[in-house]
C-alpha cells in the first residue's frame, strides 16, 4: 500500500504558519487557506546549500509549468520565499538563502 506524503506542517511546522501569514498579508487567503494541507512531494535535488525548496506535487523538472502559473514572491524575515501556483494550487515552494529548518522527521 503506497503512503502518501507527508504534510508540510508535519516535517517544518513554523514554515507553514509563516506562509500562511505572509500569503494572509499579501491579500491570498484561498492559498492561505490551501497552505495547511500542503504535502512533501519531493525535496528539491539541486545541491546548492542555501536552497530547501521542495514540491508539493508531481511535475517534470526541467517543463515548464503549463497555463495558469504564476509566480508568488513573498517578504519573509529570513531569506526568500516564491511559490510557483498553477490554477490555484501551489506546486513548489521556493525557499532560498534561510537558516535551516529543523526537520521533524529527523527527530526522535
Amino acid at each position: 500500500m503506497d503512503s502518501e506524503p507527508p504534510l508540510v506542517r508535519e516535517v517544518f511546522p513554523d514554515l507553514v504558519d509563516e506562509l500562511v501569514a505572509l500569503l494572509e498579508d499579501e491579500e491570498e487567503r484561498h492559498l492561505a487557506i490551501c497552505a495547511w494541507d500542503l504535502r512533501l512531494f519531493a525535496e528539491c535535488p539541486c545541491t546548492d546549500d542555501f536552497c530547501q525548496s521542495f514540491s508539493t506535487g508531481p511535475h517534470r523538472r526541467g517543463e515548464p509549468y503549463r497555463e495558469g502559473h504564476r509566480t508568488v514572491m513573498l517578504s519573509p524575515a529570513d531569506g526568500m520565499l516564491l511559490l510557483d501556483v498553477v490554477h490555484a494550487r501551489i506546486m513548489f515552494v521556493e525557499v532560498l538563502l534561510r537558516s535551516p529548518m529543523p526537520d521533524r522527521r529527523q527527530t526522535p
